[in-house]
């Protein structure tokens, strides 16, 4: 079990080694890279990830509407301890609210529940993006605004590929080989760039912050759900998944947000770092725990 999660996770920490050394030997400025990889690339993953699958909404509603107060709870868990602890607020609640559903998520929940529970896990993590990137404005940049996440071009990615999953269309092959082409620059885009800012962090606060954020994140997602999950009676396999979801470590978005607003950027980079590590123990705890 522990070998299987450290294949998932390694790759991770090789592709933010090689960013992190590349910054130490040149200047770089990734913020026109994070721009392009927000509004391209992202928005090309969600629709790939979607228009390949078939969904039953219906059949995991509970499981989204327990997601939701996980992220929820999650925040509201993690506010009153970021002061205490000496964590920039936004950077805690920002991390601990939004978890590694995408590339940590999707692998782990296909391995661990097989393909009967890959939609689910492809509606969590289109939970998760559509929840980020609406509060984002608000919690990482200050500023109140409904309609930014309608502005956003994953949301119409994400339409798109609900549009195409549920009515059922073929897409042309070469059309959806180009779109997983974009798709695949992403995650690796996301973790270079994680490793590019690591370079300027310094390592002491990285250290500290970054174990704060790395046990936070994944206790207030475990706790909530199991919360959730026994007082409406969830059944075993759903309680499950959401279990494993909200032990999830840090989401390498947050990094990318945080970068985009100029909120806390080197403690999100340090926290979303260290919790990744920390998954090798968290993850296999939350299996134990529930399987």
């Amino acid at each position: 079990m522990l070998y299987r999660i450290a294949s998932i996770i390694f790759p991770l920490f090789a592709v933010v080694m090689v960013g992190f050394l590349y910054a130490r030997k040149r200047d770089l400025d990734m913020t026109a890279a994070n721009r392009m990889n927000i509004e391209v690339f992202v928005p090309a993953l969600i629709f790939t990830a979607l228009a390949g699958k078939s969904f039953n909404l219906a059949d995991n509603i509970p499981i989204l509407i327990g997601a939701t107060a996980v992220v929820a709870g999650s925040g509201l868990l993690a506010w009153p301890l970021a002061r205490p602890l000496g964590v920039d607020p936004r950077a805690l609640i920002s991390t601990a609210m939004f978890n590694n559903a995408g590339n940590m998520g999707l692998p782990l929940m296909l391995f661990t529940f097989g393909d009967q529970a890959f939609g689910a896990a492809v509606m969590l993590f289109l939970l998760l993006t559509v929840s980020q990137f609406a509060a984002a404005p608000t919690l990482l940049g200050g500023k109140f605004s409904l309609g930014a996440i309608w502005r956003e071009p994953f949301m119409l990615a994400a339409v798109l590929g609900v549009a195409v999953s549920l009515g059922g269309i073929d897409l042309w092959p070469p059309l959806l080989a180009a779109c997983k082409l974009l798709a695949d620059i992403s995650l690796g885009l996301m973790i270079f760039s994680l490793g590019v800012r690591l370079a300027s962090t310094r390592v002491g606060s990285m250290l500290r912050i970054g174990i704060v954020g790395a046990i936070v994140t994944p206790l207030t997602g475990m706790l909530v759900a199991w919360l959730y999950g026994t007082l409406t009676g969830m059944s075993k396999v759903d309680m499950d998944i959401l279990f494993l979801f909200g032990a999830l470590p840090p989401a390498v978005s947050c990094f990318i947000l945080a970068d985009r607003y100029r909120c806390a950027p080197d403690e999100v980079a340090a926290i979303v770092m260290i919790g990744n590590a920390s998954a090798l123990f968290f993850i296999p705890l939350a299996l134990a725990l529930r399987l």
